[in-house]
């Protein structure tokens, strides 16, 4: 994320290249029309360079470091009384968590982060409530 560049946002067809993440990995994800009205405010009061990354560092050319991302993840934590220990990791986590308890198929859900293999998508999803009580029980077709 710190790596995004300005031209990695494609507002007209509502994607997001990400370059070189995880794994070394480039792919194109969907940009959330909630998020692109986010861009759009932080792009009026910050004015990144068109050339340059969308969220810059501290020197010219550099991009945010990661260390002042999580600095920033835990003062958001601290202001909003979270207690529970929490990571820039861990909202990659949840936010598969999430779509899987919104009904998100797992084999999508593994493209978004780059992983080749599901069983790592699956470490990353928690089993959720939603899941537990769609449930069927083999109880259920006992005749009494």
């Amino acid at each position: 994320m710190v790596n995004l560049r300005t031209a990695d946002i494609d507002s007209r067809r509502m994607t997001i290249m990400i370059q070189q993440a995880k794994g070394k990995k480039d792919r194109i994800v969907k940009l959330s029309p909630v998020l692109l009205i986010m861009l759009r405010e932080y792009w009026k009061k910050a004015k990144p360079s068109l050339k340059g990354y969308l969220f810059p560092g501290q020197y010219p050319g550099e991009p945010y470091s990661s260390r002042s991302l999580q600095l920033v993840l835990a003062a958001a934590k601290k202001k909003g009384g979270i207690l529970k220990p929490g990571s820039i990791h861990a909202l990659r986590h949840n936010f598969a968590t999430h779509l899987l308890d919104r009904g998100t198929d797992v084999t999508l859900i593994m493209k978004l982060p780059g992983h080749n293999d599901i069983k790592t998508t699956l470490r990353y999803l928690h089993v959720t409530n939603r899941d537990m009580l769609q449930i069927i029980s083999p109880l259920d077709d006992l005749k009494l």
